[in-house]
């Protein structure tokens, strides 16, 4: 399986010069590569892994049923589907659906679980109309990456909450990848003691333009606003839509080779992810500020 060397550069491999067609042929390889069965587990305290190879979905547990927040491409839904069963959980006693964002690889397979479940969903604001199209008229992705359209119950601004059983995530609004791209957080307790749960919107720009964007004008303050934001967050515990945003896939195994302490607590590598996204940033700002500028 390959390797990805930067948690950033991820999803820049969606970005292809080419026509659509050759894009979507030459993205399934890795797109595939992302979405590879893994065995599902608990990660702290009431958080479970319950997504794929390196697209992320996580369970939530408490008393009075269950939150589920990302739902992969479509065809990791069944993936999650069965990894839920696999703890031992039903899929009825999910009751709440989360989305940090409406791109393919996280939204795709929102429709089928929501079906499945029963589940009301909770999306951005900004990020609802997306849903509800189906991906139709994404502000870089066009009408090329589409996905299964479903309806968010509810939407959440800045700093809402949503609770159940005693948990509280809050959505902390983190633009810039998307309009609506949500951060949520949570506290978890585990070995007698509380953690600080951060479940990072993604924070990328890939292919975006930051410079004179007229379809997304403000998109290069949203990101630094969206940093500003995450780099002030308390976090123990550090997760995002991606595995290799934090490792993923090295800490599973350290984990799973009795590593203490767990090594999802990792609030320093949570600030050098964050420290390696601005630098990319504001790399690509420079340099599109300079092009501009011109000779």
């Amino acid at each position: 399986m390959k390797r990805w060397p930067c948690f950033l550069l991820l999803v820049v491999t969606l970005v292809f010069p080419f026509a659509a067609g050759a894009l979507r042929a030459q993205s399934t390889e890795v797109w595939r590569s992302w979405n590879q069965p893994v065995e599902p587990f608990r990660i702290i305290g009431n958080v479970y892994y319950v997504g794929a190879s390196d697209i992320a979905s996580y369970l939530i547990t408490t008393p009075a049923g269950h939150i589920l927040l990302e739902g992969g491409f479509t065809e990791t839904a069944p993936l999650i589907r069965e990894n839920v069963r696999k703890l031992g959980f039903e899929l009825t006693d999910i009751k709440v659906l989360l989305s940090s964002h409406a791109h393919l690889d996280h939204a795709g397979g929102l429709a089928e679980l929501k079906q499945a479940t029963g589940a009301r969903l909770i999306a951005g604001s900004a990020d609802a109309p997306l849903l509800a199209s189906g991906g139709h008229g994404d502000f870089y992705w066009g009408d090329r990456l589409l996905f299964p359209a479903v309806k968010a119950d509810e939407t959440v601004a800045d700093g809402s909450t949503v609770e159940l059983g005693g948990v509280v995530l809050t959505a902390r609004l983190t633009p810039g990848h998307t309009r609506g791209n949500l951060t949520w957080t949570m506290r978890t307790e585990a070995d007698g003691r509380g953690y600080d749960v951060v479940f990072v919107g993604s924070v990328s720009a890939p292919g975006y333009q930051l410079v004179g964007n007229r379809a997304y004008p403000e998109i290069a303050a949203d990101f630094a606003q969206s940093l500003t934001l995450l780099k002030a967050l308390p976090c123990d515990v550090f997760l995002a839509p991606h595995g290799v945003f934090f490792g993923l896939t090295a800490k599973r195994r350290r984990q799973a080779e009795g590593a203490k302490p767990n090594p999802f607590i990792d609030p320093t590598g949570y600030h050098e992810a964050l420290a390696k996204a601005e630098a990319a940033l504001n790399a690509q700002l420079e340099q599109e500020r300079a092009a501009a500028k011109g000779p």
